[in-house]
């Protein structure tokens, strides 16, 4: 059975050790990260924030994933004025397939409702297709897509 909890400050460990994992798996679709060790992350901020829900998942008292939603301020032109923002999406590659990624939305959606907030989003890069499988397994569509270019020579 999957249980997810709110992380709490002796979760550092394992919250820096998944946070290197999500990072290790996204620098191949993305140039821009850093090569040597870099971090997405102020997670000893974000624990003590009362506008983020950082959470763990764990699997018969091990820790298998996190990820966590931030309340954001919506931009004037759309239809709600804050949303949450999904990140930190992690699930230790040996509990892939097994329900963690929709178990720790799951509660991030009603943490977020429990806020008042109904719009939830979050990003992913095109080249994930598991992740935006599990994704849209938890309910999300495509929305945008963002695009860059380099203009250095």
């Amino acid at each position: 059975m999957i249980k997810i909890r709110t992380a709490t400050s002796e979760d550092l460990e394992i919250l820096f050790k998944f946070e290197q994992g999500v990072i290790e798996a996204e620098r191949p679709m993305d140039v821009t990260i850093k090569k040597e060790k870099t971090f997405y992350y102020d997670l000893p901020k974000m624990i003590n924030s009362n506008h983020v829900e950082i959470v763990v998942a764990e699997i018969d008292g091990i820790p298998v994933g996190s990820g966590y939603a931030r309340i954001e301020k919506g931009r004037e032109c759309f239809e709600y004025d804050q949303f949450a923002y999904l990140g930190f999406m992690y699930t230790e590659p040996e509990y892939r397939g097994k329900g963690v990624n929709k178990a720790i939305m799951e509660y991030l959606y009603h943490w977020s409702k429990s806020q008042g907030i109904y719009e939830v989003r979050l990003t992913v890069y095109p080249d994930n297709p598991p992740a935006i499988r599990a994704y849209e397994k938890a309910g999300m569509e495509i929305c945008l897509h963002t695009m860059r270019i380099d203009l250095r020579d």
